[in-house]
């Protein structure tokens, strides 16, 4: 087949598959417009029969969830994938118990079933529930609206484009010495509309954007091979991201380059090259404790892991246990004061900071979002909880971290951005560097493992570097740096300021059972840490 007739064709592929009831179209349907009046009518129709049929408290969630991805390989189109999932979610409290149904039959009577059943089920859950459930009040809204500040709807720029660019990539690597080199253009437009008893009719038009590169380079001789992955960071923003704005470039020691509002894909396309042919020729670490200097491209992960998931409140009550279990963070640490990391680290949440991957205006329960301290002054002080788990921490309110990724999934409690704030005091990445004598420099995601209770666990990067008396030298390979959870944050002696904070997440985080992903933003300034034990994973034992 040849290109032009490929890019006119579509099929069910990954991003397809991601949809519940999802079904391929073409991409000019990603760009049509929602029915409000529709919406509007499905709403009312929950919310009339669950409130004649008892229920104490009802929301309804009318959802449009579209996906493209754009999959390719050297000078090659693997695919091209255009997909929408839509249908209606209900959720009531009914005799203290929660019910849910959904359908993707968009008429009054479907939905009006729906709502039907969610009783039924919510009423029989009630015959084994020990505990009622205990809602926090929210104030509603009325009819308001958010949307995602976006400059350039990525969904409107022509499949061709976005090729081209790919292919481009592609292209510049290839010529720059590459063995192999993918790309991939992720995007995803969710158009939610929420309603409840509580009287609001929320509208929200969210985005998302993410475009991973990977670069192999071979040594033919041997057989060996290695790859880097690109450093960018998936986004809450629109097609500018991919502008290769120069002020969204920050100079870093060794030669790096990190990257803020916006990605150059080519210029970090032609140094993934670069960076894989050299990992071939680099040495294999030497074991041993070492001062670590972690960019955010790496520490973002270090984050989510053993801060933003071990301070979700259903794992540290036990409620939630698939992907990597508990927490060993539990509510008497809370109260004890307990000291989770050194006076200068502060974690905040939010669902608020533009360009992440997490904000909104409004969660899937129709909390209003904002920020709050999870651990302050290295101290834990809070964790992150939806409606009906705020009375165990004594709030009064909701964190507004309630999601589902579907219409047709039950929302439930998901990590909001968490990240570690910028130092107070001026510090560059240069400046931090040339204190130390004998560190590595870690950039970018690698391989990691963490136990049961996210107390142990190692990690990987793309990009380490040694640092020898204050000087970034040569790369390394075969390092992983372990942690205890509290032992490493309480080792975190420095921490860049805000000229060098960045965002970077996950597009794909997977909770619950059955499975729901969710993305999510990490932002931190890159830090050091004194003293971390670091291994060489090629050893042999």
């Amino acid at each position: 087949m040849h290109r032009r007739e490929f890019l006119s064709g579509t099929g069910l592929g990954f991003a397809g598959l991601m949809l519940p009831f999802g079904r391929s179209i073409a991409a000019e349907a990603l760009l049509e417009p929602a029915d409000n009046t529709l919406r509007r009518q499905l709403a009312d129709a929950a919310l009339t029969t669950a409130q004649r049929g008892g229920a104490q408290y009802c929301d309804v969630r009318v959802g449009r969830y579209l996906r493209q991805s754009v999959i390719t390989r050297e000078e090659r189109v693997e695919n091209i994938v255009n997909s929408e999932s839509s249908g209606v979610g209900v959720r009531v409290l009914a005799d203290g118990a929660w019910g849910f149904a959904a359908t993707n039959t968009q008429s009054t009577d479907a939905v009006a079933e729906a709502t039907r059943t969610a009783l039924a089920i919510a009423r029989a859950n009630a015959k084994f529930q020990t505990r009622k459930v205990e809602l926090a009040p929210a104030r509603g809204v009325g009819e308001v609206r958010w949307a995602t500040p976006i400059r350039k709807n990525a969904m409107a720029v022509p499949i061709r484009e976005k090729v081209d660019l790919l292919l481009g990539v592609n292209a510049a690597a290839m010529k720059a010495g590459a063995n192999f080199f993918n790309s991939t253009l992720f995007l995803v437009n969710e158009q939610k509309y929420f309603a409840s008893t509580d009287g609001s009719y929320i509208d929200q038009d969210i985005h998302r954007i993410w475009l991973p590169i990977t670069a192999t380079a071979i040594d033919k001789a041997s057989g060996k091979f290695r790859t880097r992955n690109g450093l960018s960071a998936p986004v809450g923003m629109g097609y500018e991201y991919l502008d290769a704005d120069p002020a969204g470039r920050i100079a870093l020691p060794g030669g790096m380059t990190g990257y803020s509002h916006s990605y150059d894909v080519m210029a970090d396309a032609v140094a993934a090259t670069r960076d894989a042919q050299a990992k071939l020729k680099a040495p294999s670490v030497k074991p041993g404790k070492y001062d670590l200097v972690i960019d955010p491209t790496n520490l973002f992960l270090t984050i989510h892991e053993s801060v933003g998931h071990p301070l979700e409140l259903d794992r540290v009550l036990g409620y939630e246990a698939n992907y990597a279990g508990t927490s060993f963070a539990t509510l008497d640490k809370r109260e004890q004061g307990f000291r989770f990391a050194s006076p200068i680290v502060n974690f905040v949440a939010d669902k608020t900071r533009p360009g992440s991957l997490g904000a909104v205006g409004y969660d899937d329960e129709g909390v209003k979002t904002k920020e709050w301290a999870l651990i302050k002054d290295g101290v834990l002080v809070d964790y992150q909880a939806t409606r009906d788990e705020a009375h165990i921490l004594g709030h009064k309110e909701s964190h507004g971290c309630s999601y589902a990724d579907s219409w047709s999934s039950v929302q439930f409690q998901r990590m909001a951005n968490v990240s570690l704030m910028p130092g107070k005091k001026p510090l560059s990445v240069d400046e931090m560097v040339k204190d130390v004598e004998n560190g590595l420099y870690i950039h970018g995601r690698g391989s990691y493992s963490i136990d049961q209770q996210r107390y142990n666990a190692q990690f990987g990067g793309q990009l380490v570097y040694e640092i020898k008396g204050g000087k970034v030298t040569g790369l390394v390979e075969d390092a992983a740096y372990q942690i205890r959870t509290p032992e490493f944050w309480n080792a975190c002696v420095a921490i860049c300021d805000e000229r060098d904070f960045r965002l970077n997440g996950s597009f794909f985080d997977g909770k619950g059972q059955p499975s729901q992903v969710s993305a999510v933003s990490h932002g931190a300034a890159t830090a050091r840490f004194n003293g971390i034990n670091v291994i060489n994973t090629a050893r042999s034992l």
